[in-house]
């Protein structure tokens, strides 16, 4: 049975700042959970979280990343999730699109978006596994320039009529392209955001920004200083910034489940970024900065290192708001709350998605001084 929660919908409170959930879909070795129960529980936590007032889930695509990340196509949870939610927004976090052809993508947010009544939300990426992009083809060199152009076509994808793009990569001459996605202009558009360039990019057209899990805090805050000056947009920017989160009444109970949950995952995620930490393929140089804070990390992840560059937040009710406060003062508009990091039992991960609704959230009301 999972945690009783109180019967509340605190978003219908106006919130200053959004409180979204992100999911890997991992398989931690130690919880002994098959696949099959971890994608059930994710959806039994996610149909409390609609009820308790959280705005959107993200799901990531991943492959090849066992243990890790079991969650290879989000598509097809994400659309479970929307036949049990009501309100709950659905977020693509992100489609990696140098392995996708581009109107594959348009189909398959458009159709999400029918089915889901107008509630999704699409992240896209360049993607950052070789071993990906060697399984599917594609030059790694070319991320960059394949993004670019299949986001113009996405972006194209969401226009009456006929869709023509002569691309260097794809070249499309009057597809009449079906479903089309209801909402409109079309879903809110993001992108996963690594490099300080890709901040500037991302401001320049009208994206919002998708950051962490892996790059520290302290290089986020300085990154989202030069995206708030690139914003030329006509709406207010959005970033959000994805973050390890259990928050439990007792927060002693709290700091000590959160500190091998968070230092497994921490550690699974770090492994699987190392071939691009040490390698820098071309195109990929930026993370070089991360590299540098690689080697801080290998002096052992644990929970003090993880707080102290604010990549985590475990505690009570008051302890974690403050924290979380500190992302908002920043100009962080949406908290990606990896609530347990997928490595705790889904029983403790309701439990906290209950504390944070109940004690939390109303904290950044607007009606909050």
């Amino acid at each position: 049975m999972g945690w009783h929660y109180r019967s509340l919908r605190p978003a219908t409170r106006r919130l200053s700042v959004h409180f979204d959930l992100f999911y890997e879909l991992a398989v931690p070795p130690q919880l002994g959970r098959s696949e099959l129960a971890t994608y059930q529980d994710a959806l039994e936590e996610i149909c409390l979280a609609d009820r308790l007032g959280f705005r959107c889930v993200w799901v990531v695509e991943h492959h090849f990343m066992p243990q890790y990340s079991h969650s290879s196509k989000p598509e097809l949870f994400l659309a479970a999730a929307a036949v049990r939610t009501r309100h709950l927004r659905l977020g693509f976090g992100v489609i990696p699109l140098p392995l996708h052809h581009p109107v594959h993508v348009a189909e398959r947010v458009a159709t999400l978006d029918l089915l889901s009544g107008g509630r999704v939300e699409v992240g896209v990426g360049r993607g950052f596994s070789p071993r990906e992009f060697e399984a599917f083809g594609v030059p790694m060199g070319e991320s960059r320039a394949r993004v670019e152009e299949a986001l113009e076509i996405l972006r194209r994808s969401f226009e009456p009529g006929p869709l023509t793009y002569p691309g260097s990569f794809w070249r499309l001459d009057g597809l009449e392209l079906v479903p089309r996605a209801l909402q409109r202009p079309h879903p809110p558009l993001w992108t996963a955001a690594v490099s300080p360039e890709s901040f500037v990019w991302a401001a320049q057209r009208g994206l919002g920004v998708l950051a962490g899990p892996f790059k520290p805090w302290f290089m986020v805050r300085h990154d989202l200083e030069r995206y708030h000056r690139a914003w030329t947009g006509s709406t207010p920017p959005r970033a959000a910034m994805t973050i390890g989160v259990l928050c439990l009444e007792d927060g002693e109970r709290a700091r000590k489940l959160a500190a091998e949950a968070f230092t497994w995952f921490y550690r699974a995620l770090y492994r699987t970024t190392l071939p691009v930490l040490e390698s820098l393929y071309p195109g990929y140089e930026h993370f070089r900065e991360l590299g540098r804070f690689r080697a801080l990390a290998r002096l052992g992840i644990h929970l003090p290192f993880l707080e102290r560059f604010g990549m985590v937040v475990a505690g009570d009710p008051e302890e974690c708001g403050a924290r979380l406060r500190a992302y908002q003062a920043a100009g962080v508009t949406h908290l990606l709350l990896a609530v347990g990091a997928g490595a705790m039992p889904t029983e403790v991960v309701q439990e906290s998605l209950a504390c944070l609704a109940t004690h939390v959230l109303p904290q950044f009301s607007r009606h909050t001084p």
